[in-house]
């Protein structure tokens, strides 16, 4: 199914599903998960260290790196909709409500093109 037809309560359930068929609730606190978390955006950034901005956007035409990089953003997911599953956040309301306080923090007539206040003109 592709992102398309697969909603975040779909994701959350395979997730929650995949926890519980093995007990491991028990080592899902909040603390563990965020820790997880953190290793495995590690292992991600870890596909771009030491490549240019111009080659890390081309790793998508290398379909081996591609899988890879996949591999990492899916654990990536998984931790954080682990996170929203043990702590039952919203993760739509969530996100909604924070690109709100982005777009107020980060106006688009101000920022359009930078990337922050230290590189307006």
């Amino acid at each position: 199914m592709s992102d398309q037809e697969t909603t975040v309560a779909q994701l959350r359930q395979i997730v929650a599903q995949f926890v519980d068929a093995r007990d491991w609730q028990q080592f899902h606190s909040p603390k563990n998960l965020s820790m997880a978390l953190a290793i495995e955006a590690a292992e991600l950034m870890e596909h771009f260290q030491w490549i240019t901005t111009d080659a890390s956007r081309r790793v998508g035409e290398n379909p081996e790196k591609l899988t890879a990089v996949g591999e990492e953003l899916a654990d990536v997911l998984c931790y954080a909709l682990a996170i929203a599953n043990e702590l039952q956040v919203d993760v739509s309301d969530a996100m909604r409500r924070k690109m709100v306080k982005n777009a107020i923090k980060y106006p688009a007539d101000e920022f359009r093109g930078r990337y922050g206040p230290e590189d307006q003109g």
